[in-house]
């Protein structure tokens, strides 16, 4: 039966979002707080205000230093009581600023319509958050260099279909990872280096309103666009807009976020397999509980909550895509409340799994031992090919040699997985007619080391000649971001 309690609950007896509360971090949530956005309406309405007056518009000097004085001062209590009366939140803001600056009111929002405020104040957001990611992504990209560098010649069993396939090198896988990300940070680039700004467009986006406060001077109200678009330190604007600038803009944001989830989620899912072989571990702490029930466990938690807040975020894009492609003519309000809830979820979400992905990358514990015992489990299997490349070279036929091998294979598998721990393919290979002519070259294949091919060397060249210069062009080192707010919460 519902509470007919109709007081206001307290935190605890209400939902909590989770992205608040325990996942991202509290510089992306300050840019998506109440306080950044509507101090960054007070701005934009400075901006006009004062392009404006340079303009010709009878706006003094005083009424602008008015402005000036009160961008940071707002009384949220008076605005939460105008939009009770108004309901309508750009309005009680208005009423509010103008009654901080009385000789200023008349002048706050002059000739501009709510998306001049709401619109323009997204894409700033927006470029703040993608900012911040940036940073993440460089730091993250920074952290797998070191790591791919450390461990570059180190031999590993690597798995086609989650099955023993050839060799690799840890730090060569770690360098698949790298190769998503640098593709995700050059998206991301690309997203903040084409992010336009609505600018100073009016009702239905003909600057009509303008036209009439410049007397028909249509190169005032040109150059009013510019200049405002310019006080907010954009460099473009959307030339043509209805109301709002289009939601395409989003659409591609959320999808630059949606393909960095998808690389997060498909390296937490390598971490968290190679975590259960044993050859490596992410960060667990001493006093850390893997199982209430299980005292022995050492769950991936970090890289498991990867998964699952990456699944969000790439869900999330398809909001973006709905929103945009459902707007009628030059604007309906039934993107509002999706946008309040995709946009900043999903740059929260982004914060969180960037966050944990850094920790781990930075903590994570490579066991050599292990990954050798497992490669000397199959190593045998791995080595077949090579000799069947200097058997055919000795004048073998590729095919009949194949079809020996793989028969060989198959009986000296069987025999594993029915406990015969001898079994070795070597050894069978040795014995074999067919081979006759590598036989002494059979007891020469014992180091991994000569079968990773080329993957140290991949390793270096693509750290080198791709990662450094991707960072350094987004302004980034990878290594010298401030790191000590990124807590990963519980």
């Amino acid at each position: 039966m519902p509470n007919e309690n109709t007081a206001m609950p307290t935190e605890s007896q209400s939902y909590q979002n989770p992205l608040v509360k325990r996942y991202a971090s509290a510089e992306m949530l300050r840019i998506f707080s109440d306080d950044n956005r509507y101090r960054t309406w007070r701005k934009l309405w400075l901006a006009l205000a004062e392009s404006e007056a340079e303009l010709g518009l009878d706006i003094s000097e005083a009424q602008l230093d008015e402005l000036r004085a009160h961008l940071d001062d707002i009384d949220y209590d008076r605005v939460a009581q105008h939009e009770s009366e108004l309901r309508h939140d750009v309005m009680a803001h208005i009423k509010t600023f103008g009654e901080a600056c009385p000789s200023a009111a008349g002048i706050i929002h002059l000739g501009a319509t709510s998306c001049y405020v709401t619109d323009n104040a997204d894409c700033i957001l927006n470029r703040q958050a993608l900012e911040l990611v940036r940073s993440r992504l460089a730091r993250l990209l920074g952290a797998l260099e070191r790591f791919a560098l450390e461990y570059k010649e180190l031999p590993a069993l690597a798995y086609t279909h989650f099955q023993p396939a050839q060799l690799t090198s840890v730090g060569k896988r770690a360098a698949i990872w790298a190769q998503d990300l640098l593709l995700d940070l050059k998206e991301v680039q690309f997203r903040l280096d084409g992010l336009r700004f609505r600018g100073v467009k009016g009702t239905t986006g003909t600057q009509a309103s303008f036209l009439r406060l410049f007397d028909g001077d249509t190169d005032k109200v040109e150059a009013l666009d510019e200049m405002v678009t310019k006080k907010m330190d954009f460099e473009a604007r959307f030339r043509v807009t209805g109301q709002t600038y289009t939601r395409k803009q989003d659409e591609a944001t959320l999808h630059a976020l949606s393909g960095l989830a998808q690389s997060a989620h498909k390296i937490s899912n390598d971490v968290r397999l190679l975590q259960r072989l044993g050859e490596m571990e992410e960060p667990f702490e001493t006093k850390q509980v893997g199982s209430s029930a299980m005292p022995y466990k050492r769950n991936p938690m970090r890289m498991e909550r990867v998964s699952s807040l990456a699944k969000f975020v790439i869900c999330e894009a398809q909001n973006g895509a709905w929103v945009h492609s459902t707007q009628w003519f030059e604007r309906t309000l039934d993107d509002s409340a999706n946008r309040r809830l995709s946009i900043p979820q999903s740059f929260l979400g982004i914060d969180a799994i960037l966050i944990l992905m850094v920790n781990v990358m930075e903590g994570l514990v490579v066991y050599p031992e292990v990954i050798q015992r497992i490669l000397k489990q199959e190593f045998d299997l791995m080595v077949s090919e090579n000799l069947m490349m200097l058997a055919v070279k000795a004048g073998g036929d590729r095919q009949e040699l194949h079809e020996s091998i793989r028969d060989h294979a198959m009986e000296v598998v069987q025999a594993r997985r029915g406990g015969d721990d001898n079994a070795d393919l070597l050894l069978r290979l040795a014995e074999d007619p067919l081979f006759e002519s590598v036989r002494e070259n059979i007891s020469e294949v014992s180091d991994p080391a000569d079968y990773i091919g080329c993957s140290a060397a991949q390793v270096e060249r693509f750290f080198a000649e791709e990662v450094r210069p991707a960072l350094e062009l987004c302004g980034s080192g990878g290594d010298d971001s401030d790191t000590s707010s990124w807590d990963v919460r519980v």
